[in-house]
């Protein structure tokens, strides 16, 4: 098993690339098996979910779009239990299929924010696709349609998921050692 330093916390390898190439490639099939003849707006949550979001939407034969928001609830390794918008919305969304895409899902605070906005705009369909499930931890009563893994309730950084912004650019996904 590998391991990393990062800032003052040791990790390790916990889901190795290639494990999350299969599977994003799955999720995908999965997506346009579904959502086959719509027109979907993909809604990536920043900053989390970019490198999960671009290999996902690369392997999508829908006609479809992608935007990004950027949204924080996490300071240092734990959830702030607030979510705060530093990138808004610029997309019209009535009518639309909208796939929420999420990094990882916790608490389910971020992805509850993100769903209420949604939902209040008229669209006809929202899905959600997470790489990452921490079902001890989740507290929300949303649907989640595609899930990669259900993970323990580890911190976990690498393929975009950080440790005070760092670990982002590790191709696999690592577990804190504690």
């Amino acid at each position: 098993m590998k391991e990393v330093q990062i800032l003052d916390k040791k990790f390790r390898e916990f889901i190795t690339e290639l494990k999350i190439r299969e599977k994003v490639q799955e999720l995908a099939l999965k997506i346009n098996t579904d959502l086959k003849g719509r027109e979907v707006l993909f809604i990536a949550v920043l900053n989390g979910a970019f490198m999960f979001a671009a290999d996902l939407f690369k392997r999508i034969d829908l006609k479809a779009s992608i935007t990004f928001i950027k949204l924080s609830s996490y300071r240092g390794t734990c959830s702030s239990g607030s979510v705060r918008e530093l990138i808004g919305w610029n997309e019209e969304l009535k009518g639309r299929t909208v796939v929420i895409v999420e990094d990882i899902v916790d608490t389910g605070e971020t992805l509850e924010y993100t769903f209420n906005y949604i939902s209040g705009r008229n669209v006809s369909d929202i899905k959600v696709v997470t790489l990452l499930l921490k079902p001890a931890a989740y507290r929300r009563n949303i649907k989640l349609d595609y899930i990669g893994f259900e993970i323990p309730n580890d911190f976990v950084v690498g393929y975009g998921l950080d440790y005070d912004g760092f670990g982002r650019n590790l191709p696999s996904v690592y577990k804190i050692m504690l």
